[in-house]
């Protein structure tokens, strides 16, 4: 039992590295850091509910892990094959497409929840 927890928290720790990594590293995810931001002082501003306070962490949660799933991918796909390659490039646009779909997802659901506080 000692060892699992020991496990666990390395675990954790491996995970706050890949995580200061990651917004150290990558300058989309800086991006939507700021855009996070602003968006949750918007909910605070426009006193979005409870619910819309679940679906919003929800997203940003969902775009910044998305993110990172799609850098990995990247980073794993450069080391494999650090030369230009078609079939990487192909991998490497799925990967991108995945996070583009979830953003315009994102902004449905930021003017879902916006657009009628605003107007």
């Amino acid at each position: 039992m000692k060892i699992f927890i020991i496990n666990r928290i390395k675990s954790i720790g491996y995970a706050f590295k890949g995580a200061y990594l990651l917004f150290k590293k990558e300058a989309s995810i800086q991006t939507q850091t700021v855009i996070a931001i602003l968006t949750i002082i918007a909910g605070f501003y426009f006193e979005i509910s409870g619910t819309e306070w679940a679906i919003q962490l929800l997203t940003i949660a969902l775009i910044m892990g998305i993110e990172g799933v799609n850098t990995a991918i990247e980073e794993m796909a450069d080391f494999i094959h650090p030369d230009y390659d078609q079939h990487i490039g192909r991998i490497k646009d799925i990967s991108a497409g995945a996070v583009f779909i979830v953003a315009i997802v994102a902004m449905v659901i930021g003017a879902i929840i916006y657009f009628p506080k605003i107007f």
